[in-house]
C-alpha cells in the first residue's frame, strides 16, 4: 500500500499533463484533414484525440500550473486557440484544394455536375480532388507528421501563455495568402484551356458566323476538361502534398 501510496502524485501528475495536451490536441483534431471532415462521428474523433494525446502527452515537457481557477481557465483558453490556430492552418489546405477545384469547374463549364455530392456543395472537380488529397495525405503518414506538428506547436506556442495579436493575425493572413495562391497555381492548367478555348471559338465564330460554335464547343471544352483533369490531377495533388508537408515541418516558417 505504501508503494502505490508513492505512485499517486505520478499519476496526478501525468493526469494533469494529459489534460492539458487534450485540450491542444482536440482542437486540433477537430479541424485536422481526413480526422476532422463532418462525415467523421464526433465519438470517432474523440478516439483520435485520446490517441494523439496518449502519444503526444510524454513528448511535451509541460510544467503543470496550481490547480486554481484562475490559472485553469487561462490554461483552457490559450490552448484551446492554440490548437484552433493550428488547425485551421491546416485547413486551409482543404480551402485550397476546393477553390482549385471551384476554378476548374467554371473554366471548363462542369461547375454545376454533382454539386450537391457531399456535405458542402462544390463542383465535382473540387470533390474528386479534396477526396484523392485526403486519401494521399492518409496513404503518405498524416497522423505521424500531425503528431509531429503538436509537438513544434508548443516550441512556439508555450502552454498557458497568449501569443500577441499582432503575431497572430500576420501569421493568418500569410497562411491565407498561400492557400488562395497555391488554389489558382493548382487551377492555372485549366484557366490556360479556358483561355485557349475562347480564343478558338471566337475566331471560328468570325470565320463562319452562320455556325453555331456554342453547340459545337462546349462538348470541347468538356471532353478537354476532363481529359486536362485526368492527365494534371497526380501534379496538382503531389504540389498540394508537398505544400502541406512544408507547412507540418515547419508551421511558422522559422526555417524560411
Amino acid at each position: 500500500m505504501s508503494s502505490l501510496g508513492d505512485l499517486i502524485p505520478f499519476v496526478n501528475l501525468a493526469l494533469w499533463q494529459g489534460f492539458i495536451v487534450f485540450l491542444r490536441v482536440a482542437a486540433i483534431t477537430s479541424l485536422l484533414p481526413a480526422f476532422g471532415e463532418q462525415s467523421i462521428p464526433t465519438r470517432v474523433k474523440l478516439v483520435v484525440a485520446l490517441a494523439f494525446t496518449a502519444i503526444v502527452a510524454p513528448a511535451v515537457p509541460i510544467s503543470i500550473p496550481d490547480p486554481v481557477f484562475d490559472s485553469m481557465v487561462l490554461l483552457v483558453f490559450t490552448e484551446i486557440l492554440s490548437g484552433l490556430a493550428m488547425g485551421i492552418g491546416l485547413r486551409l489546405f482543404i480551402l485550397a484544394l476546393h477553390t482549385a477545384g471551384s476554378i476548374a469547374a467554371q473554366s471548363t463549364s462542369l461547375s454545376q455536375v454533382l454539386g450537391g455530392a457531399s456535405v458542402d456543395p462544390l463542383p465535382a472537380m473540387g470533390y474528386i480532388l479534396i477526396v484523392a488529397g485526403l486519401a494521399l495525405a492518409a496513404m503518405a503518414g498524416l497522423h505521424v507528421k500531425a503528431a509531429q506538428l503538436i509537438i513544434i506547436s508548443y516550441e512556439f506556442l508555450p502552454a498557458g501563455r497568449f501569443v500577441q495579436a499582432t503575431q497572430v493575425t500576420d501569421w493568418g493572413v500569410r497562411q491565407v495568402a498561400q492557400a488562395f495562391s497555391l488554389a489558382f497555381t493548382l487551377a492555372a492548367p485549366f484557366v490556360i484551356l479556358s483561355v485557349l478555348y475562347n480564343f478558338a471559338l471566337g475566331a471560328i465564330n468570325r470565320a463562319m458566323p452562320q455556325l453555331m460554335v456554342a453547340f459545337v464547343g462546349a462538348p470541347v471544352i468538356t471532353l478537354g476538361g476532363l481529359a486536362l483533369l485526368f492527365v494534371a490531377a497526380p501534379f496538382m495533388l503531389t504540389v498540394w502534398l508537398e505544400a502541406m508537408d512544408t507547412f507540418m515541418a515547419d508551421p511558422f516558417g522559422v526555417a524560411r
